[in-house]
């Protein structure tokens, strides 16, 4: 039976970057129907009070959700995931921090127009990015962040995982994951993280 998977994602996260690959890995395995959704940890963290270089950080992740969401409008899902690819594999294993340059070269890898560019500076599609991301966080709380996922309409953050684990050990922990997520009583289950992103 296909798995209905919906993957609430800000493509500057490169914790959500993880488990997005951990995603495709599963997909590749089993049967997967993957919806790509942003959110926006910029619109996450409006109203907190934050650390002045991490919301130094929240223009430069809004160009990208914003770019993002315009695609989705005007292009469809395959356009979402192709450019979240190609903007991820930029600025998470990539290391580039200049929106810039990684914009212009994400579109050209899909296939956008040069020109398709000022989506990430128009919040023309605002109303719809906000609604995407609540609608996510709506499912899990607000006190959680980015990944968030939905399999057959049951919701949760995370997994928070590095690297991204491949082979048998992904859908191990995918059905693990699904398990514990799919029992109404289940709600939080951390640990310290000891490491960080590891991108392979």
């Amino acid at each position: 039976m296909t798995a209905k998977v919906k993957f609430w994602f800000d493509p500057s996260c490169p914790w959500a970057w993880m488990t997005s690959r951990w995603v495709d890995e599963v997909a590749s395995q089993r049967d997967l129907d993957v919806t790509w959704k942003v959110m926006s940890l910029a619109v996450l963290n409006e109203d907190n009070d934050v650390s002045e270089e991490y919301a130094a950080f929240f223009p430069r992740a809004l160009r990208y959700t914003r770019l993002v969401q315009a695609a989705q409008e005007l292009h469809g899902q395959a356009t979402v995931k192709a450019l979240y690819d190609a903007l991820g594999t930029r600025i998470h294993p990539g290391g580039s921090t200049n929106p810039d340059e990684v914009i212009p070269a994400a579109l050209a890898e899909v296939g956008l127009p040069a020109d398709f560019a000022a989506w990430a500076d128009s919040d023309h599609y605002d109303p719809e990015m906000r609604a995407s991301h609540f609608d996510g966080m709506n499912r899990v709380g607000q006190d959680v962040g980015t990944p968030v996922i939905a399999v057959n309409d049951v919701a949760f953050f995370g997994p928070v995982i590095s690297p991204a684990p491949k082979g048998e050990a992904a859908t191990k922990l995918w059905d693990g994951v699904v398990a514990v997520a799919a029992y109404p009583g289940f709600f939080e289950m951390k640990r310290t993280r000891t490491v960080g992103p590891i991108f392979d």
